[in-house]
């Protein structure tokens, strides 16, 4: 996804994710959730960007893990996003203090909601074959919060059951109220066939629109142009060649 002449670069998506083993570094990280947004801005090239904490489980979950964080930013094309992700001064902080990190470069295909007010990605025409990704970011209501978290233990066992999912992780910027649900699929048929399976998950997208419990929501597709770095000690992505789902 790199630039041609006589055609529009397409903004590409990256979300950064850092596991930090030590606790003097995971109090560092945590407070760069305050520190690093006044760098950040400054980055050359960024657009909309966000820092946020993780949670334990597999989707959107209650408790932190306070081990680790995320940058989730968008830039004008492929190309312009590797070279900041590698050169830029706050990937470097945390690269350094991390105990692994992971970057997946994304090209959007469909969205539609807000976040923070704003509509960040901006969907490419078409989608090619392959893998992609899912994104569901969700700002719940206070009064609405309890009846929310109630689905959240059955929805978490189910995604991680499910045999097809390449990668998943719940991240958020503030617990409980703001999250953010990221997942990477082989192809379209196995994510829709978990969109439209019955069970808890279904029960949660009913109870959500019927009760009207969130009061700012985003949705989005993604194409997966590529990575960089590892997580869990190898690319998430090589599932999609070696056959093996990671843990």
């Amino acid at each position: 996804m790199c630039r041609v002449p006589g055609v529009s670069p397409i903004q590409t998506v990256s979300l950064s994710l850092f596991r930090f083993d030590r606790w003097r570094d995971r109090l560092w990280a945590l407070a760069q959730m305050g520190a690093a947004r006044f760098s950040l801005p400054k980055t050359p090239d960024i657009g909309f960007w966000k820092l946020c904490g993780s949670g334990t489980g597999e989707g959107f979950t209650p408790l932190p893990n306070t081990a680790v964080y995320g940058i989730l930013a968008t830039w004008p094309d492929y190309q312009t996003a590797q070279h900041r992700i590698a050169e830029s001064p706050v990937w470097q902080r945390y690269r350094a203090r991390a105990a692994e990190d992971w970057t997946v470069f994304l090209a959007t295909t469909s969205a539609r909601g807000a976040w923070s007010g704003q509509t960040p990605f901006e969907p490419v025409a078409d989608r090619t074959s392959g893998p992609l990704a899912a994104l569901t970011r969700a700002t719940v209501k206070p009064s609405a919060a309890f009846k929310f978290w109630k689905h959240e233990p059955a929805i978490s066992a189910m995604i991680g059951k499910d045999p097809n999912v390449i990668f998943k992780i719940g991240i958020g910027e503030v617990p409980l109220m703001q999250q953010v649900t990221f997942s990477i699929w082989p192809d379209a048929d196995s994510m829709a066939n978990f969109a439209r399976r019955g069970g808890p998950h279904a029960a949660a997208i009913k109870d959500v629109r019927d009760r009207n419990l969130f009061a700012e929501e985003l949705y989005a597709r993604f194409d997966v142009l590529g990575d960089a770095g590892h997580w869990n000690g190898a690319s998430p992505l090589s599932a999609l060649t070696d056959g093996k789902r990671p843990q």
